[in-house]
């Protein structure tokens, strides 16, 4: 049985470099790649959003995960193509991002031909007086702008009742592993899609868990910078305390590629300017180390949030990855606990919720305000839209009730201010202590559930692939750490990854599309090399699924 593996390997091994040779595989495409095939002259902006946009009318039906394309897609990989010819030419140089596809989450603004809808038909048609700062930069960076993702309505604060990843305008997105698994939110859209390989990379936000937990349910790249890093400015706001703009990809190269694009100052956005400390100088691509665990101090934080895993193959698999940590040069240090963590983890009880609909309406009011041919104006004007528009936002269903919670609120009173000070305390008194009593580079976890902990605090989190239940549905493992820690993650989160190479695409959405390949420079033979390649394909899975007992 050995043997046979080794023989079907060695031979899928030579095939694919054969294979290779002639052939761009869209498949999985990382930006490294695609920008060694622009520079070979084997694949063009055009080819590949060409084949973006071909898996979007595939699949999007079911899985529901993007809202919209952009019409000005083509084009703009038209104009990348004749750039990069040019620069060849010796005129001009290109960004990191030259021609690569990237799809944007709903709520961030773009002065072009899209809606900003935040997943509600309230602001369909609305204009905004300019692209968001994360979206200039994306521009800059010569990216294509593929589309609006999907997202949980309103990041989910309009009722209780909306089930993760919905939206009026998008219906449910879907999980790409499990039909009925939770896609999670509210950048469900950004990461089912990359997810998918509906696109390159994408953009998410987060408040609290946005990208981290869809990036773990669907078994991609999920990074959460440090509040302040990546500018908000033009993007349909939640919290300026909690709120941070960042990629999910497949790779956590492609996040670091897109998170070294987008960051920066920005005078629009004042939290810019106390983070712009923590950028470093180069960038942050420098940390993609494989070494990058040597040295490190980890702390494994276990209760509560592994109690969910008990009993399942995630609870074992966490723990061989622990031994990978520490066979990579990390020093581990186990069962850590949160002080008042039970707290922190009910938005309620730590009054995280309340200020958080305080914060929301204020802040909504100011954007709303700011948008051109708007039907509505404030959040009052959407509570009554959803009001007069009953059937198009599910009103039966689903309901508005927070909403016209967040209505309610003022963030003057007395009440909010003291809960914002109580919300800090309990991060400093958590998370920080922990941290820095144990003198720890990051802390660990099993899941996605530690993302609130971070959340409150405005801290960084970078969740990465680490396993697969028996039903076929993702889970991660989340690295935290304090503010300006990004440097640390990606050293550690790209040397776990590179140990590791969790990752593997959603079947039921791959299988079919594995041979999409573009035929550069063909030969008679590669038809012959690739239905070879298939069939050793297939072999080898059967090998490891017969030689480990699956089948």
């Amino acid at each position: 049985m050995t043997s046979l593996f080794s023989l079907s390997l060695a031979v899928l091994s030579f095939l694919t470099t054969a294979v290779a040779a002639s052939e761009f595989t869209f498949h999985e495409a990382t930006i490294e790649s695609i920008h060694l095939a622009f520079a070979q002259n084997r694949l063009t902006s055009r080819q590949l959003v060409d084949f973006y946009l071909d898996r979007i009318q595939t699949l999007n039906p079911s899985l529901r995960c993007v809202l919209e394309v952009n019409p000005d897609a083509l084009h703009q990989a038209d104009e990348a193509d004749r750039l990069r010819a040019a620069a060849a030419g010796g005129n001009g140089t290109l960004g990191v991002l030259h021609g690569i596809p990237v799809l944007l989450k709903d709520s961030m603004g773009t002065d072009d031909k899209m809606n900003t809808t935040a997943g509600s038909y309230a602001l369909l048609g609305a204009r905004v007086a300019r692209d968001a700062f994360v979206v200039e930069r994306l521009r800059s960076a010569g990216a294509v702008i593929l589309g609006k993702a999907s997202m949980s309505e309103w990041y989910w604060l309009r009722s209780s009742e909306i089930p993760d990843g919905w939206c009026a305008r998008g219906g449910q997105g879907l999980n790409p592993y499990v039909k009925s698994g939770n896609p999670c939110g509210s950048s469900s859209g950004s990461a089912i899609a990359v997810a998918a390989n509906m696109v390159a990379v994408s953009l998410g936000t987060e408040t609290d868990g946005s990208i981290i937990c869809p990036a773990d349910h669907n078994s991609v790249v999920g990074f959460k910078p440090t509040v302040g890093v990546t500018s908000r400015a033009g993007v349909i706001p939640l919290s300026p305390r909690q709120d941070s703009i960042g990629p999910i990809s497949r790779t956590v190269s492609d996040a670091i590629h897109v998170l070294d694009a987008v960051v920066g100052f920005d005078p629009r956005d004042e939290a810019t300017g106390e983070a712009a400390k923590f950028i470093p100088m180069g960038g942050y691509k420098q940390f993609l180390r494989e070494d990058g665990l040597k040295g490190k101090r980890l702390g494994i934080v276990r209760k509560p949030f592994s109690d969910s895993f008990k009993g399942a193959t995630a609870a074992s698999t966490f723990d061989q990855h622990l031994l990978t940590l520490r066979n990579n040069g990390a020093t581990i240090v186990d069962n850590l606990e949160i002080e008042n963590v039970d707290i922190i983890l009910n938005p309620s009880e730590s009054g995280e919720m309340a200020l958080l609909l305080a914060e929301f309406k204020h802040t909504l009011n100011e954007y709303l305000g700011g948008l051109s041919d708007s039907l509505v104006k404030s959040l009052a004007e959407v509570i009554a839209f959803n009001s007069n528009n009953p059937d198009l936002e599910k009103m039966e269903e689903y309901g508005q009730d927070g909403l016209i919670a967040a209505q309610m609120t003022n963030i003057l009173d007395e009440e909010v201010v003291k809960t914002e000070r109580m919300v800090k305390k309990l991060s400093e008194e958590g998370f920080e202590k922990l941290m820095k009593e144990n003198e720890l580079d990051a802390m660990v976890t099993l899941g996605a559930d530690a993302a609130t902990i971070l959340a409150i605090g405005g801290y960084p989190a970078l969740t990465v692939p680490a396993g697969y239940d028996d039903n076929g549905m993702p889970y991660g493992i989340c690295f935290g750490g304090l503010k300006g820690s990004e440097a640390k993650l990606i050293e550690i989160a790209y040397s776990f990854e590179q140990a590791t190479r969790i990752r593997k695409p959603p079947l039921s959405f791959s299988f079919e599309f594995h041979n999409q390949s573009l035929n550069c420079r063909s030969s008679p033979d590669s038809d012959e090399w690739f239905s070879a390649f298939l069939f050793l394909a297939k072999l080898s899975l059967f090998t490891v699924e017969l030689s480990s007992g699956l089948i």
